[in-house]
């Protein structure tokens, strides 16, 4: 099988271009720049910007078997516009390039947060978590959009699915697991709520293998063609003593102290409104999304997935910490 991976030099991206090589399937990566890493595994890359017109990009597409749209902006401090380029954009050329190229599959990679209110969910199915009136980011937002175009895109010539995977954690997870150690390290991560809530993980190496999967059983008319899918490992955890786990793992201290949702999100529209007005670098230190994010729970049945395209989680929810957790020790966080 020849498969094209949008970001494939991306944590997720990374990884299902590994599990394709190591299979023997033929892989082309796509991204903006250069991944030296990659291509000495064995992929070939081709340079294309989906956030602006790319007259070659059906060119890039001949003769692929399959088409993974990993490539997103993902949820920082940017402007809606910028967002929308990239996920909306990027997503809308990507599947006219498909029709153009003749590929008959397209596995899209969404996230939960495309479905998620601000209230708990736990234990729901997808025909449980419609897209929300209000969505509380703008990478929520074009997430949504980008995940409705892929759906609706479904049908003769071009079969599509879309994958929510949760939080994905692992060895060399670049931006979750590093952020939340440097703040703890610097006394600014404080348990929200009242430290009860459980969320459903993804370790890296099931986000991945859930897209292989998705992809061997889409075909037009296939089960799981132009649905979307919650993926995450076999059981939710209690979010912050797997944090504390994990930080203690590595030789970092617990989490010290507790504050409320109500003031954490305040705290967070108060950061949210002076990145807006001023020039200040890099991320807000709290947002009222993520103040949310942490302080509810939010985890999924995974029966729909099973059920119409075979996922398994490839790696249990323990060895995956374990096995993230010993990476971290051998590489430490600066």
């Amino acid at each position: 099988m020849r498969a094209l991976v949008t970001g494939g030099g991306g944590y997720i991206g990374r990884h299902v271009v590994r599990q394709l090589l190591d299979r023997g399937d033929e892989v082309v990566v796509l991204g903006r720049r250069a991944y030296p890493e990659v291509e000495a595994w064995g992929a070939r890359g081709v340079q294309a910007d989906l956030a602006r017109d790319e007259p070659d990009l059906p060119r890039h597409l001949e003769g692929v078997d399959v088409v993974f749209h990993v490539a997103a902006l993902p949820p920082y401090h940017a402007p809606y516009a910028v967002f929308e380029a990239t996920n909306v954009g990027g997503t809308r050329r990507i599947l006219e390039a498909c029709r153009q190229a003749g590929v008959p599959r397209l596995v899209f990679t969404s996230t939960p947060s495309a479905t998620f209110d601000g209230t708990d969910a736990c234990g729901i199915t997808e025909a449980d978590a419609p897209y929300p009136e209000r969505f509380l980011t703008p990478y929520a937002a074009t997430k949504a959009h980008a995940e409705q175009l892929v759906l609706a895109a479904n049908g003769p010539g071009l079969a599509t699915t879309a994958l929510r995977p949760h939080l994905v954690y692992g060895p060399d997870e670049p931006h979750m697991l590093p952020r939340v150690a440097q703040r703890n390290r610097a006394g600014r991560l404080r348990v929200i709520g009242d430290g009860t809530n459980r969320v459903g993980l993804t370790y890296v190496d099931t986000a991945a293998a859930a897209h292989l999967q998705a992809a061997d059983a889409l075909a037009e008319g296939s089960a799981n063609a132009g649905k979307a899918y919650f993926v995450t490992d076999e059981e939710p955890v209690a979010l912050w003593p797997w944090l504390d786990r994990f930080l203690t793992g590595v030789g970092e201290p617990p989490i010290r102290g507790r504050i409320g949702l109500g003031p954490a999100r305040a705290v967070g529209a108060v950061c949210e409104a002076l990145w807006a007005v001023l020039p200040l670098g890099g991320e807000p230190p709290m947002t009222r999304f993520v103040a949310t994010n942490l302080a509810t729970s939010h985890w999924y049945d995974l029966s729909g997935a099973r059920t119409d395209f075979g996922f398994t989680p490839v790696v249990g929810g323990d060895e995956g910490l374990e096995r993230t957790i010993a990476w971290f020790r051998a590489h430490p966080i600066p």
